[in-house]
């Protein structure tokens, strides 16, 4: 029944009005039987509604043609790939003599924003069709790589953080890889391979080139922002949301993916509309296209190096290029420590992880598995983690699990049979050759010791914020969280002829929001809540701006 539902939502008809109002922004298109609209890969195609005849969807992802829909007379075309820029992951072929008028996506964007009732309709059939063809035997991406490799844990993480639909192929332990490899002149020696159809596309790409492959880094082309967001986790994305939602040119640039540490969460309970609870990056990936609909861009990964201010403006710098802002909003967020184990950095994706997803789970599935922290990320982790391993060891250095906390997961942890709770313990010791094999644990009270043979650790421990890549004229506290209104009212970097708004940091014009900011909340509704304050911070600047330069 749900099923049927969802198709029903992916796969409407429109009607004659609707027909109408989406023919204004369209193209008449003729084609012949067999012909293409767009093809697998294509990075520039567009939304189509058919008139006459029919176009089918077809995927090839595992080499052999298979049918995804057929889309008929006052049927539509597309899907969230349309919305984020990324190339198409299907084909459309004409079936039949086929006429059809094929939109462009700045203006399906257009269209999401000044027709709420259309858009939404797009948008919810979009979404549907990315959630049945993730749920069929579609395989996206193929991951050929060993679970010993660092580099496919690499690989995988971030298609996985990125929304990028893949299938890992295990050559350690998959029967059929060999042949596989074989048919594509590959040996073990040549993974990871990332696969798309029948050709192999790359082998072991670094982010960059990867990112550029599945087109999630896009460039930004606007000569000056009005804001542009360092940072894509929650604070930055209520940001781009809600500035790009009221018409100011919007940029997020982000290291990795966007998303942020919440994006890594197994589930997010205690956030508020979602009684069933939301995973951390179905919360992003919404934002996200909510974000896009209204015409904010992203840049993902970048890495800002550096910033230049200018008298009203501020030059961002990021991996040999840069943009121009009137106003800047810090929301980079903090990370996790890291244990001061011997050996800790040789096991990082390869048993040592700072998160909890599918990606890290395909990994230690029926094991006993470790996870160090107190606050909510652990006790999502531990979760998470007991639905599908042995058991899971939950270690703290202090003696009190609800110190930190929410009490719906300290009870479900206390009643778990699988989840035993260490207190007063540390890990000393990690043990293995190519990839972690075991810890050594230590009562801190008694000095007493315990191995556990395990292949995973998951650390979800302190705050690191992640601020050393700004200038002196951002100022920050001893440990690098940045200080924002009142604070800085009498920093010598302060130059303004007032006092700084409450988001405000030592540079008018730049503000700061989320777990990077001094004083803030560690919270997902706290980051959201302060990234859009911070807008209404950011119109109150431009129009004070506007006014001393008319």
């Amino acid at each position: 029944m749900v099923d049927q539902d969802l198709h029903k939502v992916a796969f409407p008809t429109l009607d004659d009005v609707q027909v109408a109002t989406l023919a204004k922004f369209g193209t008449r298109r003729a084609l012949r039987d067999g012909e293409h609209l767009f093809k697998a890969g294509d990075r520039e195609y567009k939304f189509f509604v058919v008139e006459r005849g029919a176009v089918e969807i077809v995927e090839h992802s595992s080499g052999e043609t298979k049918k995804v829909a057929l889309h008929e007379r006052h049927a539509f075309g597309g899907d969230v790939s349309l919305v984020t820029g990324r190339p198409a992951l299907i084909s459309a072929v004409a079936r039949g003599d086929t006429e059809v008028f094929e939109i462009a996506p700045n203006d399906i964007r257009r269209i999401m924003g000044e027709r709420p009732a259309l858009g939404e309709l797009l948008l919810r059939a979009f979404i549907a069709r990315r959630e049945l063809l993730v749920a069929s035997d579609f395989q996206g991406l193929r991951v050929l790589g060993a679970g010993s490799s660092r580099d496919t844990f690499r690989i995988r993480d971030f298609l996985a953080r990125n929304q990028v639909p893949f299938t890992w192929i295990d050559v350690d332990h998959d029967p059929q890889v060999g042949a596989l490899l074989q048919s594509f002149g590959l040996t073990e020696a040549d993974t990871p391979v990332v696969v798309f159809g029948s050709e192999p596309l790359l082998r072991n790409p670094s982010t960059r080139a990867l990112a550029d492959l599945i087109g999630v880094r896009r460039p930004l082309t606007q000569r000056v922002y009005d804001l542009v967001i360092v940072g894509g986790g929650p604070a930055g994305l209520a940001a781009a949301v809600y500035a790009s939602s009221e018409g100011l040119a919007t940029a997020v640039i982000d290291a990795t993916a966007p998303g942020g540490q919440a994006g890594t969460s197994s589930k997010i309970e205690n956030y508020l509309g979602f009684p069933t609870g939301i995973s951390g990056a179905d919360l992003a990936n919404r934002a996200i296209l909510q974000a896009q609909k209204f015409g904010a861009q992203f840049s993902s990964p970048s890495q800002v190096a550096r910033l230049e201010f200018e008298k009203d403006k501020t030059l961002v710098w990021f991996d040999s290029e840069h943009v121009s802002t009137r106003c800047l909003l810090i929301a980079t967020g903090a990370e996790y420590r890291k244990l001061d184990v011997p050996k800790r950095e040789q096991f990082e994706g390869l048993g040592v992880y700072y998160a909890a997803t599918p990606t890290e789970l395909q990994l230690c599935r029926g094991s006993e598995v470790i996870v160090v922290g107190g606050g909510n990320s652990a006790g999502q982790a531990v979760m998470f983690l007991s639905e599908e391993t042995r058991r899971v060891f939950l270690l703290l250095r202090g003696g009190d699990l609800r110190k930190s906390m929410s009490s719906y997961l300290t009870d479900r942890i206390e009643g778990a049979d699988n989840i035993e709770v260490l207190v007063d313990a540390e890990i000393c010791r990690m043990l293995g050759d190519q990839r972690l094999e075991a810890v050594e644990i230590k009562n801190l009270r008694s000095g007493e010791m315990r191995t556990v043979q395990t292949p995973a650790v998951f650390t979800f421990i302190g705050a690191i914020p992640c601020t050393n890549w700004l200038p002196a004229e951002i100022e920050t506290d001893p440990k690098g969280f940045v200080k924002t209104g009142r604070l800085v009212s009498a920093s010598p970097y302060w130059r303004a002829d007032r006092e700084p708004f409450f988001l405000e940091t030592s540079r008018p014009g730049v503000f700061a929001a989320g777990d990077v900011r001094l004083g803030s909340t560690k919270r997902v509704a706290s980051a959201v809540g302060e990234g859009a304050m911070a807008v209404q911070f950011v119109h109150e600047y431009l129009r004070m701006n506007d006014r001393s330069t008319a």
